[in-house]
């Protein structure tokens, strides 16, 4: 029997999804599984999830349709209810269920990396990701300062921050570099934004989270690596969120260092 899931967005050819999610599945002999990538605007979500056949099992979303999921879907774990965005649809037999693996994902990557729990979280950005962080901070019942370069995005965050009972404070970008002294930072920003702060007084243990994953290493992530900092990667990122994708979808326990191996070595 065919079971079909993709990652949709706009553009989404750069997705390293397909990659991923495929060696998955051969690895957990999941013979009748296909993951592919569509293009996909948000005006067209509703439409493309209405036309599924019922050999689709899931949805990978990524920007700019991790708000409107919300809408489309038929009912919305409370997670990504209190983020206000999702980043996967799975069908059950009531319809389409919206939930957000990249929050969870952000926790996995950092207690791997030696995060603890009641750590002080500086959040780098104010945009979609910072959201995701946020509930990060849930799990490691982290008090939050977020450095933001317009004080509209912080003020966009509060109502997030309230709804999951996070402390959060804002602080303008210009200070961004106190970060150093936090038990864990998460970089939001785009590829490039974070760079300056390559020269700030990076020391361990202090856990550093880039989201960027190409070109890698950051400058950030290369100045807090030489310091001796655990460093975690987009990369990571999307293996953690993905192995969770991927046993929403399948019901399979996900095979994780075959799931790790292909995006290593893509």
């Amino acid at each position: 029997m065919l079971n079909r899931a993709a990652v949709l967005g706009l553009p989404v050819s750069h997705s390293l999804s397909p990659v991923m999610h495929s060696a998955g599945y051969t690895a957990a002999g999941l013979d009748g599984w296909r993951y592919t990538a569509v293009d996909c605007a948000e005006a067209e979500l509703a439409g493309f999830v209405e036309g599924l056949d019922e050999t689709w099992r899931g949805l990978s979303l990524t920007m700019p349709l991790k708000e409107v999921a919300l809408e489309v879907a038929d009912r919305v774990d409370p997670l990504a209810t209190a983020l206000g965005a999702a980043n996967t649809l799975v069908r059950g037999p009531d319809g389409w269920t919206a939930y957000n693996t990249d929050a969870p994902g952000i926790t996995d990557a950092l207690t791997t990396a030696g995060a603890e729990r009641a750590a002080r979280m500086a959040v780098l950005g104010g945009g979609g990701t910072a959201r995701a962080a946020l509930g990060a901070a849930v799990d490691l019942g982290a008090e939050v300062t977020v450095y933001v370069r317009r004080p509209e995005a912080g003020e966009d965050l509060r109502p997030v921050a309230h709804a999951l009972g996070v402390p959060m404070t804002v602080e303008t970008w210009g200070r961004a570099a106190d970060a150093a002294a936090y038990d864990v930072v998460i970089s939001t920003v785009p590829k490039g934004g974070a760079d300056a702060l390559a020269v700030a007084a990076w020391s361990a243990p202090t856990v550093v989270f880039d989201v960027v994953y190409d070109p890698w290493p950051t400058p950030l992530a290369e100045a807090a690596r030489r310091a001796g900092c655990p460093i975690v990667s987009g990369l990571d990122l999307l293996l953690a969120q993905g192995v969770r994708q991927f046993e929403l979808f399948t019901g399979t326990p996900a095979p994780v260092e075959p799931m790790r191996a292909a995006l290593l070595n893509r």
